[in-house]
């Protein structure tokens, strides 16, 4: 890959990265953030999103680190292998569909909410 493609890949990762937290259900705090750069890691192969996984899993406290290692980052490797290739996805041509029709469609797993996993265990 020239570094024209990877710049092309790594400019449409951030551009469709709020898109994912939609569409998968994820809050943007440190855990939110770490599983989707999980489930980008699974997406697009790039080592800087599982970097970030790793970075941010340390800053966490050891009952939230729990959460994410056992609950989020197993959804995430699931979720982001098992739905359609999103990033070549014109989302924009989207916006006047049902959010779960979409999900659907596209094969996207919801992130479990804090509730779900909680209930878990």
């Amino acid at each position: 890959m020239d570094s024209d493609e990877l710049a092309y890949v790594a400019t449409r990762a951030r551009e469709v990265h709020d898109f994912w937290h939609v569409l998968f259900k994820l809050p943007t705090n440190l855990i939110g953030e770490s599983a989707l750069k999980m489930l980008e890691f699974q997406q697009i192969h790039l080592p800087m999103c599982f970097l970030s996984v790793v970075g941010g899993t340390i800053r966490l406290k050891p009952a939230k680190r729990d959460l994410l290692l056992r609950t989020y980052l197993p959804w995430a490797m699931k979720a982001g292998s098992s739905c359609d290739d999103l990033m070549c996805i014109y989302y924009e041509k989207h916006f006047h569909e049902d959010l779960n029709e979409v999900r659907n469609k596209w094969g996207i797993i919801p992130a479990p909410s804090v509730h779900e996993t909680n209930t878990m265990r």
